[in-house]
């Protein structure tokens, strides 16, 4: 076993925990791994991501079925129309260039690390004492067109599944942030097989290195429902967002042209300083300074 090998399944465990805790985030961590660590090419990347990611979420269901934190009917449903979209996606992805795949990882990556940032808005409804599953009446046009528009995306590019069918689910079905995150897991790993699905119509796999992956992922899944609950949800989602941000900004620069990413990256960290400048001057509820006032 070579030593980017063991980097890469030391990784990978931390694929499962994000899983495991959050109910997403597999596919972000996985395919910056798979391209820049284990040496993929980006389209096997992304298919070998939504093998990794399918497994390793169908084995995390099985504790939070167990916690009763798995709304069956709901997850078929959106999990149903997800696939039709992550099959499309698949087929998609597999004649795109995999330089504008990775623009659009990344993008993605950006995406879900302001949405994990600036937090969920609380609901009205608490979450429900152990063991009730009460929620509202599906809309079910509604939960299908997203169910397929989020399918589409995570078929594509190999992510956007969590973090997009969780806040999904407790909006369109009222359920509870942590029935939310388990059937999540049911809806990720429907859409993973049928986009992985339609990947394999033009792409090959490295099996033994994704098998590996994947093992090691599902160890990292364990962990991490035992560990559910037990650290702060805020805290956790915004360390998260961070390293998902810095990762995706990382994945950009990387598909700069080689003698433009150094004044890119500078250019990012001036309008970073910016909008911290702009926020502490001009913004009244500004979070750089509740955390200071909190130091």
């Amino acid at each position: 076993m070579t030593v980017t090998l063991i980097f890469v399944l030391a990784l990978s465990v931390v694929i499962g925990l994000s899983l495991g805790v959050l109910g997403g985030g597999g596919s972000i961590l996985t395919v910056p791994i798979l391209v820049y660590v284990a040496g993929f090419e980006a389209k096997e990347a992304i298919a070998a991501s939504l093998f990794v990611v399918g497994v390793t979420s169908a084995v995390s269901v099985i504790s939070h079925a167990r916690g009763k934190r798995v709304m069956w009917r709901t997850g078929l449903v959106f999990g149903a129309a997800g696939m039709a979209g992550a099959f499309v996606g698949g087929l998609l992805g597999g004649h795109i260039p995999g330089e504008i795949l990775l623009i659009a990882f990344a993008l993605m990556m950006v995406a879900t690390s302001v949405a994990m940032l600036r937090g969920r808005k609380k609901g009205p409804t608490p979450d429900p004492p152990s063991g009730s599953t009460r929620h509202a009446e599906l809309p079910l046009g509604r939960v299908l067109l997203d169910g397929a528009v989020v399918g589409l995306v995570t078929g594509l590019v190999g992510a956007g599944g969590g973090f997009l069918v969780v806040p999904a689910l407790a909006l369109l079905g009222g359920l509870p942030m942590s029935v939310a995150v388990g059937t999540s897991l049911v809806v990720i790993a429907m859409k993973s097989f049928a986009g992985l699905a339609g990947y394999l119509t033009t792409v090959h796999l490295d099996w033994g290195v994704t098998l590996a992956v994947t093992a090691a992922a599902i160890v990292g899944t364990l962990i991490g429902s035992r560990i559910a609950g037990r650290i702060p949800e805020a805290a956790l989602r915004k360390a998260f967002g961070w390293f998902v941000l810095a990762m995706g900004a990382f994945v950009l620069i990387q598909q700069a042209p080689a003698d433009l990413r150094w004044v890119i990256a500078a250019a990012g960290a001036v309008l970073a300083a910016a909008a911290a400048g702009i926020c502490w001057f001009f913004v009244t509820s500004c979070p750089i300074k509740r955390r200071i006032s909190w130091a």
